[in-house]
């Protein structure tokens, strides 16, 4: 036994230090022009889809310890919309990240959620960002019970790889089109979790997000008119001929109307392209940080897209020497972009109504909170208002926290309402779209 264990001694010891390697490979040592930060920082590749090389599918994940005792703290998965956008050039490096790009270097973001909790960022699905598939075929046809499945077995496999986070408090954050990749991925998790309980999910926050079609989308027209954007006359039409839900189901269904085409042109005209629908205080320049849900504000006759040529996080990401430092490739794309330029989704599954799953993870003990940025303008604060109000109703949740401000020090951040501990709406005042950019 003793000579058999020296003989395997080299082995076990070349074992142990590829695993070790491997931890280590995708350990951040330093971004470039990044300031000294004592958090960690990985990133790389998880393997999603067959054990087969042709099949393989890779998500791209960011990773960033919570700056204070992470040991306590809980794991956040943060997730942007698009469909198709990524949460890395959008959510970590524009909204809750640790880092801004600042020229040719990166600055402190001291609003960045690792303050309060170690953040997950996850590029998803393949084909968004620095995610890909060697079977290109896969971006054919890719829809949300596709993204769902390829994200809960990235975090069993990221989980797997990072064990000391197992049975951590998990909450699952995001917003935009991220309202049906949150709840249908946390839906999953919870059937998972009845065979081999492996996710301590505990909450979900979805900002400015697609819930239910029609109330989202049709709560725009009231937008527009109340804050003076387009006509009494428009808006009759808006409301009455042809709504946005009509107009968008149209559009992505390629069987635009007549009628729609000349109501869409008439509200374009009056709202301006130089006004950014996703924060309406904006000035001309829209940033592509803010073109990233552009599949629910699809391109109205006559419009183009305004994105500014000079954007940081698009530079800094496409720096060789950035993407060595985040163990990052680009396989089948040129460059890397805020949005897809290879996906092809099923756009039609916007039609698909998330609000209920949402109300059956809640009755499961899952909290949920919904919050609005109240200067967007394309997933407006009245319609998720009305649609987390309704499900409240439906599922039997009494307010249990009256509709009040609250406050950030001494200024009034929004308002918000709870219903049974369980459900709480926010608004957050002067907000965007993406409200943790505002």
């Amino acid at each position: 036994m003793h000579s058999s264990y020296h003989a395997w001694r080299p082995l076990l010891l070349l074992l142990i230090a590829t695993a070790s390697q491997l931890s280590l490979s995708e350990k951040i040592t330093s971004l470039p022009g990044q300031p000294q930060v004592s958090f960690e920082q990985h990133s790389g590749y998880i393997e999603v889809g067959d054990n087969v090389s042709s099949k393989y599918r890779g998500l791209f994940y960011y990773f960033v310890e919570a700056e204070m005792d992470p040991a306590s703290k809980p794991l956040v998965l943060w997730l942007n919309g698009g469909p198709g956008c990524s949460s890395l050039g959008v959510g970590a490096f524009s909204e809750n990240g640790p880092f801004r790009p600042s020229g040719q270097n990166l600055v402190r973001n001291e609003y960045s959620w690792n303050k309060e909790a170690n953040m997950l960022y996850l590029e998803t699905p393949a084909g968004v960002g620095f995610s890909y598939s060697m079977d290109t075929s896969y971006y054919d046809n890719v829809d949300d019970k596709m993204t769902a499945k390829d994200n809960l077995v990235f975090l069993q496999r990221w989980l797997e790889k990072f064990p000391q986070y197992k049975g951590r408090d998990l909450y699952i954050a995001g917003e935009s089109y991220a309202g049906h990749y949150i709840p249908q991925l946390a839906q999953l998790m919870v059937e998972y979790n009845q065979k081999q309980k492996i996710f301590n999910l505990k909450g979900l926050a979805l900002g400015n997000p697609v819930l239910e079609f029609a109330t989202d989308f049709n709560s725009r027209a009231e937008y527009f008119w109340s804050h003076g954007l387009i006509s009494d006359s428009t808006y009759k039409l808006f409301t009455s001929v042809c709504n946005y839900s009509r107009y968008v189901g149209e559009y992505y269904s390629d069987s635009l109307s007549p009628i729609c085409s000349r109501v869409m042109s008439q509200v374009t005209r009056e709202t301006s392209r130089f006004v950014d629908k996703y924060d309406v205080t904006l000035d001309v320049c829209i940033s592509s940080v803010l073109s990233q849900s552009l599949v629910i504000s699809p391109k109205q006759v006559g419009e183009r897209i305004d994105v500014c040529v000079e954007d940081e996080t698009i530079n800094y990401l496409n720096r060789k020497d950035v993407q060595n430092a985040l163990h990052a490739e680009l396989n089948g794309v040129a460059k890397w972009g805020v949005c897809s330029s290879v996906l092809n989704y099923d756009f039609l599954n916007l039609r698909n109504p998330t609000i209920t799953i949402v109300g059956s993870l809640i009755k499961s003990g899952i909290r949920v909170l919904v919050y609005s940025g109240d200067q967007d303008s394309v997933i407006p604060l009245t319609g998720s208002r009305t649609l987390v109000h309704n499900l409240a109703n439906k599922i039997g949740l009494k307010a249990s926290v009256p509709y009040r401000v609250w406050f950030e020090g001494k200024q009034v951040g929004g308002w918000t309402q709870v219903y049974g501990d369980m459900l709480s709406f926010a608004t957050i005042r002067g907000a965007s779209h993406e409200a943790p950019f505002s």
